[in-house]
């Protein structure tokens, strides 16, 4: 299986959360499985961190870029025929640009995307396939 974090999943993931569901580490945890980390993840991040609306431990975006690798995530990047064709989404009620592209990718990858974020629902009619027990 090919799992797509989502940005708070990646975070969580990294500072070893309670919110993390058990089924989800376990997915993070099994060797025989393929996780990504897309570079939307680390764009948000550091913008965040910029706006001082997020705090991890002093570490910068790209130490995180580090700190994913290390934890066995392999990095995806986004390309311009990708960004462009998430227009190609039928949800018209949730547009943060980083959850639709995360998401855009999840799809077009073939990919299934682990986010507790309830909202992203609305995207399994254009195949989004999620992961969050």
């Amino acid at each position: 299986m090919r799992y797509l974090l989502d940005t708070h999943t990646f975070l969580w993931a990294y500072g070893q959360s309670d919110q993390l569901p058990k089924q989800v580490r376990t997915v993070l945890e099994n060797t025989s499985t393929e996780v990504f980390v897309s570079a939307v993840t680390f764009w948000e991040i550091g913008i965040k961190l910029r706006a001082k609306r997020l705090n991890v431990g002093g570490k910068t975006a790209s130490d995180l870029i580090d700190e994913a690798q290390t934890m066995g995530f392999v990095i995806i990047h986004l390309g311009a025929e990708e960004a462009a064709s998430q227009q190609n989404l039928s949800e018209d009620t949730h547009f943060d640009p980083f959850d639709r592209m995360l998401i855009w990718q999840a799809i077009s990858r073939k990919m299934i995307l682990i986010s507790g974020d309830r909202e992203f629902k609305g995207f399994e009619k254009d195949g989004l396939r999620l992961f969050w027990k």
